[in-house]
C-alpha cells in the first residue's frame, strides 16, 4: 500500500501553488531531475500512527532549515502541511495503523528553475524486535570534528539532504562487524548521531542527548520524549557526549521518526543491558501522539 501526492509548482516563479494526488505505481521523476543526478535536494520521513501523522511542525520546520541551507525555495508550510495530511489520510483509508510519510524537495530538472517537490506514503516494516530487543551498533568516525558547522558551513552538516551515500556504506559496514546500526563519532572523539537516528542516554532520572550545534539533526521524535518524559518527572539535557558517557549510562537508545525507540543491546560487540520497562513506555508515548 503505497500514496504519492505532486507538488505542483508555478514555472515563472518556482512557488508552490497546490499539490495532486498521482499512481504511486507509475514513474513520476525525470532521469535528468538533480535529485537523481546528484542528490542534490532535501527530505523530512515522519510516522504515521493511528490516524495521525506525528511531530508535522516539527519536520515542516527542519525542512525550511535544510531547505535555507542549501539555498531551495523556501517550502510552503500549507501547501507541504495539506499534502502530507492528504497522504496520511489516503494511507489510514487503506488500513495502514503505522506508516512512513516522506516529503522531498529537490532543485529540480538539471537546467532549468522549477523545482521538484514529492509526498510519498507507505505502510512501515515491523519493528517490534527492534522495538523490544534492540539493536547493535558500532561506533563510526565521521571524519569530522564537532565544531564542523563553524568551521565548514558548505559541507552542510546539519541539513537532511538526499545525499545519503556515506549513511549507506556506514550501514553496510555496520553489517560487515555483525551489528545493525551506527553511531557517528566526530574525528576529535564526541558522540553525534545514528545515519537516521537519534541518539538517548539515561543516567538515573536523567536523559540526555547530544548538542544540536553539533552538525547534527535536531530530533523530531526525540523532542517529543523530551516533553514526555519532563512531565514524567525526568530531567532532560542537551550535552557535548563521549563514548565514555556511553559506557557509563544505564541505558542508552536509538530513536527515530518510523522504528521509533530501540535499545542499544551492544556497543562495538560488547554487551550492555536494556531498560525494557522505559523503553515499552517510550515507545507506547511516541505511538499515542495524537499530533
Amino acid at each position: 500500500m503505497s500514496v504519492v501526492a505532486l507538488i505542483d509548482f508555478d514555472p515563472a516563479t518556482g512557488e508552490a501553488t497546490g499539490f495532486h494526488l498521482g499512481d504511486a505505481e507509475e514513474p513520476q521523476l525525470l532521469v535528468t531531475d538533480l535529485a537523481a543526478t546528484r542528490g542534490d535536494g532535501i527530505f523530512e520521513t515522519a510516522s504515521l500512527a493511528h490516524g495521525h501523522v506525528h511531530a508535522l511542525e516539527a519536520h515542516l520546520a527542519r525542512l525550511a532549515q535544510s531547505a535555507a541551507m542549501l539555498q531551495l525555495p523556501e517550502p510552503d508550510p500549507a501547501v507541504w502541511r495539506a499534502a502530507v495530511e492528504a497522504v496520511g489520510e489516503a494511507l489510514t483509508a487503506q488500513g495502514v495503523d503505522e506508516g512512513a510519510v516522506k516529503f522531498v524537495l529537490t532543485r529540480g530538472v538539471e537546467g532549468g528553475s522549477t523545482p521538484t517537490g514529492w509526498v510519498y506514503g507507505t505502510a512501515s516494516p515491523d519493528f517490534s524486535r527492534e522495538r523490544t530487543e534492540g539493536v547493535r551498533i558500532v561506533l563510526l568516525d565521521r571524519g569530522y570534528r564537532h565544531d564542523v558547522p563553524q568551521t565548514a558551513p558548505w559541507l552542510l552538516a546539519g541539513a537532511k539532504t538526499l545525499s545519503y551515500a556515506v549513511n549507506r556504506a556506514a550501514l553496510r559496514e555496520a553489517a560487515r562487524r555483525g551489528a545493525e546500526d551506527v553511531l557517528f563519532t566526530s574525528s576529535d572523539g564526541y558522540l553525534l548521531e545514528g545515519p537516521t537516528s537519534t541518539l538517548l542516554l539515561r543516567h538515573g532520572r536523567r536523559l540526555v542527548t547530544p548538542r544540536v550545534d553539533l552538525g547534527i539533526l535536531a530530533g523530531t521524535t526525540q523532542a517529543d520524549l523530551f516533553t514526555w518524559a519532563e512531565a514524567e518527572g525526568y530531567e532532560t539535557g542537551y550535552e557535548l557526549l563521549t563514548p565514555a558517557d556511553l559506557a557509563s549510562a544505564d541505558a542508552a537508545w536509538l530513536v527515530s521518526s518510523v522504528r521509533h525507540v530501540a535499545p542499544v543491546r551492544a556497543v562495538d560487540g560488547v554487551a550492555r543491558a536494556v531498560d525494557r520497562e522505559l523503553s515499552d513506555r517510550l515507545n507506547a508515548a511516541l505511538l499515542a501522539r495524537v499530533r
